[in-house]
């Protein structure tokens, strides 16, 4: 089968989850994959087509349905000479898994150096001795997404370095969703590049910001399709990881693992309640951060005149995806219980997110003593230390301050803290520490 041209693909549901799933929710979540609704601008949007008109490759990595296909198609939209070889196509991955020279001897016989577009390469990295050998030989450029970086690293992939440039794609950052205000006291400064839409920074606490979620027309739908979105994780990316034997016990996992995010998790605790023991505990964590289903976030432990908890934190990428699979119930009720746990959650992925989005150098941690003291998250910039706390009200007490205060009388290099709030206005709270509202960040 030859390459495809620039359309569309066609999205199918497992049998499994078929039979598992109501009509509304298998409809809600076509119309999610299909992109029903208007398009955003993605901060990648100007790099990516930038090493396009440079005849230059990259691969772009992200979770499902971050956006990676309809950026990409978007790119290369009214180009002439593009090939496709969307590997969620069983006829096209079967033909380049028995034969991956294939599509060496396709591209050499194409007229021309054309733009080609990989879609879902983690399905048959076999393909990627070639993708290096057409690069090498000026033949082609590339566009290669993916979802899962464990598939690429097993077969020995080396995500071609020095050939490629290598990016992340993530659900949508707040100026992607416009929700950022431009203000002096910045943290890390970006600047929106879509209006707002019908959609709060409240709602994406419970339903998420993954495009296709915020596109969709009210809760009851979006509640559908982030039902629809778990299944599928369960019965595609971990299948395909080999862990079928596993299946049962991952599922009760993930939910636990969904319950705990934010926190370090206890794994003797998740060991007991899963019924898995504490090594496959540990690999089914790998399996999450290797299929960029959550953010791993380490203590900060350099230079430490205290006794620092060593564990590290983990995140569900999506705030809509970790409610799903807690099994959290998917409506505004949600925050009465919530707030100050998905509030946290939300602005440390905004940070992590901003920070790859900008191409900065810096590292987050969190921190907390054997003693109690805490700070949410340190920004290390390498030349200096900032420390943010994180509270989901609009007004700090004294009492919130205390891990700020500590970390700074601990580090040298942390001159002055921000505690993010849900405020109006900025705040001088002491001479080293500003409360500043999220959208300020």
């Amino acid at each position: 089968m030859a390459p495809t041209q620039s359309t569309m693909g066609r999205y199918d549901l497992p049998q499994s989850l078929i039979l598992s799933l109501d009509k509304d929710s298998i409809k809600n979540y076509t119309l999610y994959m299909q992109g029903k609704y208007e398009l955003y601008f993605r901060n990648l949007e100007a790099e990516i087509g930038r090493l396009i008109e440079k005849g230059q490759s990259a691969i772009i990595l992200g979770a499902r349905q971050t956006g990676k296909t309809t950026l990409i198609k978007k790119r290369l939209t009214g180009l002439l000479d593009v090939l496709e070889y969307p590997l969620q196509n069983p006829v096209i991955r079967q033909e380049m898994e028995t034969d991956p020279s294939r599509l060496v001897r396709q591209i050499e016989a194409h007229r021309g150096k054309p733009v080609v577009f990989i879609d879902e390469a983690q399905k048959t990295p076999e393909i990627f001795d070639g993708v290096q050998y057409l690069i090498d030989e000026k033949k082609a450029s590339f566009i290669i997404t993916g979802s899962s970086a464990r598939k690429l690293r097993r077969r020995g992939v080396n995500l071609l370095p020095g050939r490629v440039k290598n990016f992340r794609l993530d659900p949508l950052q707040w100026n992607e969703a416009g929700w950022v205000e431009d203000k002096d006291c910045r943290i890390l400064s970006i600047k929106n590049i879509n209006r707002a839409p019908d959609y709060s920074f409240d709602d994406s606490l419970v339903f998420g910001s993954l495009p296709g979620i915020v596109r969709l027309s009210d809760d009851a739908e979006r509640s559908d399709a982030l039902r629809a979105y778990t299944h599928i994780y369960l019965e595609e990316e971990i299948r395909a990881e080999a862990l079928s034997r596993k299946i049962g016990g991952f599922g009760r996992f993930l939910e636990l693992a969904a319950q705990e995010s934010g926190s370090s998790p206890n794994l003797t605790k998740l060991s007991l309640e899963s019924g898995v023991s504490v090594p496959t505990i540990k690999e089914f964590y790998s399996i999450l951060e290797d299929t960029l289903v959550v953010e791993k976030v380490e203590p900060y432990l350099k230079n430490a005149r205290k006794r620092i908890l060593a564990t590290p934190r983990y995140y569900l990428f999506d705030t809509g995806v970790r409610n799903a699979m807690a099994r959290a119930p998917l409506s505004s009720g949600l925050l009465n219980v919530e707030k100050g746990r998905l509030f946290e959650h939300g602005v440390i992925l905004e940070i992590i997110r901003r920070i790859r989005s900008l191409a900065l150098p810096h590292k987050v941690y969190y921190w907390r003593t054997g003693g109690g003291a805490e700070v949410d998250c340190i920004v290390d910039t390498g030349e200096r230390l900032i420390p943010i706390e994180i509270k989901s009200g609009r007004h700090v007490t004294p009492s919130d301050l205390k891990g700020l205060k500590s970390f700074m009388d601990t580090y040298n290099a942390a001159d002055h803290g921000f505690v993010i709030t849900s405020g109006r206005a900025p705040e001088k709270l002491t001479d080293r520490i500003t409360a500043i509202p999220w959208r300020y960040i």
